[in-house]
Order: structure tokens, then C-alpha cells, then sequence
């Protein structure tokens, strides 16, 4: 699903004749277009969806919005590691079961481990 969601700027820059900037979405940094938003200023916040900026936001509402967003959940599935989230949503089975990774993929994604490289049989 995609969100539109509220951050703050942080900086403004141009790339390649585009007005961007990097907005911080409680703690995750994205680079988004504000060509919608010409006058958006460092500091503001805006209501951002797919990389463009669509609306300015005040502060409050910004921050019971992402309160709000975090508390069901839908931070962590718009700006988690999708990898993560693939794993915790399936059953835990590497699927390529003759695959030589195989092993280290189910501990990983089973348990939560960290993935120890094993040598492949020869």
C-alpha cells in the first residue's frame, strides 16, 4: 500500500533543474520532489505521496498523523526492509529448498538470526 504520509524538510537542493529535498519521516530520509510545493521552506512539513511533496501540513497535525501511522503499523510496511517483511508474512521456508543458501535462509528468516554463510558442498 502506499501512504501519503507527513515529514519534515530538512534541506532543499536542486537536481537537474528539479526542487527536492530531503524530508525525514520520523527518523527514515527520503528524497522528495517539491515542484508541487514551490514555496515548501526547511523546517515545514508536507504531506508526501510516491516522492512529491502535495500539501503543506502545520506541526500537530504532522506528528498525530505519524503517531497514528506507527501505532497500526503502516510505517514499518511503507518504510521497512521489504526483505523483512516478505519473510515475517510467509511461512519461514526458503523456497529454493536445493538452493545451498537454503539452510542459512530458513535460520534467518525463521528465528530472526543473523545469516552464517555455509560452504556449499562440492
Amino acid at each position: 500500500m502506499c501512504l501519503a504520509v507527513p515529514g519534515k524538510v530538512l534541506e532543499i537542493g536542486e537536481r537537474d533543474g528539479t526542487r527536492m529535498a530531503t524530508v525525514d519521516f520520523g527518523g527514515v530520509h527520503k528524497e522528495v520532489c517539491l515542484e508541487y510545493l514551490p514555496d515548501l521552506r526547511v523546517g515545514e512539513y508536507a504531506i508526501v505521496h510516491v516522492g512529491f511533496a502535495l500539501q503543506r501540513l502545520d506541526e500537530e497535525s504532522a506528528f498525530q498523523t505519524l503517531e497514528l501511522f506507527a501505532q497500526l503499523g503502516m510505517l514499518q510496511e511503507e518504510f521497512g526492509d521489504p526483505w523483512e517483511q516478505a519473510a515475517q508474512a510467509g511461512d519461514g521456508d526458503w523456497p529454493f529448498a536445493d538452493d545451498p543458501a537454503a539452510p542459512a535462509a530458513r535460520a534467518a528468516t525463521n528465528h530472526g538470526t543473523e545469516v552464517r554463510q555455509e560452504e556449499a558442498p562440492r
